[in-house]
C-alpha cells in the first residue's frame, strides 16, 4: 500500500478519506468503551464524516490554515473527531492533558496564542477563570453543551448538526505544521513541540514494523492523547494502516483491562511500565480465568522497563513485553524491543530502521561500545519535532554536528544494544510523564505558609520516579496535617495531579549555589543517603 497519493501528506486525510477509498469505509476504527463499559463501533466512514465536519465548523468560525487549536477533553470520541479534523483543515492541532491546573492551561494556549479551544462543560469554569489571560482565544466550543453560552462560547452539537461533511483537505505538503505538544525543562516554562504532516511516514512505518500492526489487528493503547504517544499511536500510526483500536474511558482498574483483553480480542497491547507495576502488584491468580490467546505482542513506553516486569509477564502472562523509547521531540518509536529481536531485560533495544544513534561525551567526540555518554540521533527522520515554538534559540541548542541531543544518558553494548543511564537535567519522569521540578516549586511558593522550595524526583518501584518535595516555612508557620492537604490540593490544581507531591519533607532551608539556583542533586542525595559532595559552591 502506498501511504503517500498525489502528494497529500495530510494526516487527517490519510487517517480518514484515504481509509475508505481503500474500502475500509465500513470497518470500525474503533470501538468505545465509556468507564460504565457501554461500546460504540465508529467506521472509518464515521470517523471521516465527523472529522469533516468539524473541518467545516473550522472553516464558518473563519479560522485558517496554520492557526493553533487545542482540545481539552478526557479520553472521548470527540477527542478524534476534532483532532483528525483540525488537521485536514491544516490547522495546528495540540492536546491538553484533562487534569491540567489553572498555570499550566495558561502557560501552553497563551504561548501558543491558541484561537480556539474544544472542551466540556465540566472544564468551563476553570477555563473562564483563565481566559482574561489569553488574548489570543477566540473561541471556545464545548461538546456536551446543547445551546450557545455566548458569543465565544459555543455549542459543539449545535455547530456539528447543521454543518455538511463533504469537507475535502487541502493539499498538504510534507512541512507543514500538524501537532503540537508541551514539554517541561528542568526550568523555566514548557516548551512547544513542533511536529509536520511528513511525521505521519514515521509513524506508519514504526506502527507496520515495530508494533507489528496488520490489517486484521485490534489494537490498544492506553495513553492518554494529551500525551505523544496517545496522539502518534493511539490515533495516527495506527489509523494511517486502517487498523481497528480499542479507546477505553476508564481509569486503571485491572478486572477491567483485562476483561476488555479477553472480551474484544485485542491482539497487539501498547501501555505504560508504570501500569504494569500496578498489575504486578494484583494477586496474580485473578489472571488465570482469562483467555489472552488473542494477544500477540505487549509493548512498553514512557520510562524504562524493569526487568523485573519482564519475568513477572513471562510468568503469569506468558507474554513478552518489548520496550520502546521516544520522546516527544523524536515524535515516534527510535529505539525499540520488538518480535524477532532477542530481548535483553532492562535493555532499551536496538534504533528503528532508517534511525542512526550515536554515544556522545560532553566535548562532542562519539564513544564506543560500553561508554556512557549523551544518546544522540543523526537529525533527519520524519516525525522529527522542527522547532520549540517561540524558541528558536533553545532548540538550536539542541542539536551539534548534525545530530540532536535528547538530553538521556545511555550506553550501547557490544551486541548493538542500548541501556538507558538517566536524564542529564533535572526533568522528572513520574508515570511516564515529564514534569517540571521548577513549575512544582514555583506553585509551592505562592502557598503563604511556604518561604522556600526544592524539588526532586527519586526512585520509585510503581511510578519509576515519584515527586519529592522539600519546603522550608515561613517561621510564624507550623507544618500540620492540614498545611500538607493544602500543598498537595494546591499543586494538583495549579500544575496538574501529577505533578503532586508524593512525599513532602521540611527544612530549615534549601540547599542553592553562591548564584541562587537550588542545588537538587544535593536535596537528591540527602533523600537517598548519599554523600552529598562538592559543596564549595553552596550559599552560606
Amino acid at each position: 500500500m502506498e501511504l503517500i497519493e498525489n502528494n497529500q501528506y495530510n494526516i487527517g486525510h490519510i487517517c480518514t478519506r484515504q481509509q475508505c477509498e481503500r474500502g475500509l469505509g465500513d470497518k470500525t476504527a474503533f470501538r468505545w468503551i465509556s468507564a460504565h463499559q457501554e461500546r460504540t463501533d465508529y467506521s472509518f466512514r464515521d470517523l471521516d464524516r465527523e472529522s469533516s465536519k468539524f473541518a467545516g465548523v473550522l472553516s464558518s468560525l473563519g479560522f485558517a490554515a496554520g492557526d493553533i487549536l487545542f482540545t481539552f477533553l478526557p479520553k472521548m470520541p470527540e477527542q478524534f473527531f476534532c483532532f483528525l479534523g483540525a488537521l485536514k483543515f491544516q490547522l495546528i492541532c495540540g492536546t491538553l492533558f484533562a487534569n491540567f491546573g489553572d498555570e499550566a492551561i495558561v502557560d501552553r494556549l497563551g504561548d501558543a496564542g491558541a484561537k480556539g479551544l474544544v472542551t466540556k462543560k465540566s472544564f468551563l469554569k476553570k477555563i473562564m477563570r483563565v481566559k482574561g489571560q489569553l488574548p489570543c482565544l477566540k473561541w471556545i466550543m464545548v461538546v456536551d453543551m446543547d445551546e450557545h453560552l455566548s458569543e465565544d462560547v459555543l455549542s459543539y452539537p449545535l455547530l456539528m448538526r447543521s454543518m455538511s461533511d463533504d469537507f475535502v483537505a487541502p493539499l498538504t505538503g510534507p512541512s507543514m505544521p500538524s501537532v503540537l505538544h508541551y514539554t517541561s525543562g528542568s526550568t523555566g516554562k514548557p516548551k512547544g513541540v513542533l511536529h509536520v504532516h511528513e511525521s505521519i511516514l514515521h509513524l506508519h512505518q514504526t506502527s507496520q514494523d515495530v508494533l507489528n500492526l496488520k490489517d486484521s489487528d485490534v489494537f490498544w493503547c492506553t495513553a492518554d492523547q494529551g500525551w505523544v504517544t496517545g496522539t502518534s499511536y493511539g490515533i495516527m500510526g495506527p489509523w494511517s494502516l486502517g487498523v481497528t483500536q480499542i479507546h477505553y474511558g476508564g481509569n486503571y482498574d485491572s478486572n477491567a483491562w483485562f476483561d476488555i483483553l479477553e472480551r474484544e480480542q485485542v491482539t497487539c497491547w501498547y501501555s505504560a511500565p508504570t501500569a504494569l507495576r500496578m498489575l504486578m502488584r494484583e494477586n496474580p491468580d485473578q489472571f488465570k480465568k482469562y483467555d489472552l490467546n488473542a494477544l500477540k505482542h505487549i509493548f512498553s513506553v514512557g520510562e524504562p522497563l524493569n526487568p523485573e516486569v519482564i519475568a513477572w509477564a513471562r510468568k503469569i502472562l506468558k507474554k513478552d513485553i518489548y520496550d520502546t523509547w521516544f520522546q516527544t521531540e523524536t515524535g515516534g518509536i527510535m529505539v525499540t524491543n520488538q518480535p524477532g529481536l532477542p530481548i535483553k531485560p532492562g535493555s532499551m533495544g536496538k534504533p528503528v530502521s532508517g534511525i542512526e544513534t550515536a554515544i556522545v561525551a560532553d566535548d562532542g567526540i562519539l564513544l564506543g561500545d560500553n561508554q556512557m555518554g549523551m544518546l544522540c540521533l543523526k537529525t533527519g527522520w520524519p516525525s522529527m519535532f522542527r522547532t520549540y515554538l517561540n524558541n528558536e534559540t533553545v532548540y538550536k541548542q539542541k542539536f551539534r554536528n548534525g545530530y540532536y541531543s535528547t538530553g538521556d544518558k545511555a550506553l550501547r553494548d557490544e551486541d548493538g544494544y542500548f541501556w538507558f543511564k538517566g536524564r542529564s537535567d533535572d526533568v522528572i519522569n513520574t508515570a511516564g510523564h515529564l514534569i517540571s521540578p521548577f513549575e512544582i516549586e514555583s506553585a509551592l511558593l505562592e502557598i503563604e505558609e511556604v518561604a522556600e522550595s526544592g524539588v526532586i524526583g527519586a526512585p520509585d518501584d510503581l511510578l519509576f520516579e515519584k515527586v519529592v518535595a522539600f519546603i522550608a516555612l515561613r517561621k510564624q508557620y507550623a507544618y500540620t496535617k492540614e498545611l500538607e492537604l493544602k500543598i498537595r490540593l494546591y499543586v494538583s490544581n495549579k500544575v496538574s495531579s501529577i505533578a503532586t507531591p508524593q512525599d513532602i519533607i521540611v527544612v530549615d532551608k534549601i540547599p542553592k549555589n553562591k548564584s541562587g539556583k537550588i542545588m537538587r542533586r544535593v536535596l537528591k542525595a540527602r533523600y537517598l543517603g548519599q554523600e552529598t559532595g562538592d559543596l564549595s559552591t553552596l550559599e552560606d
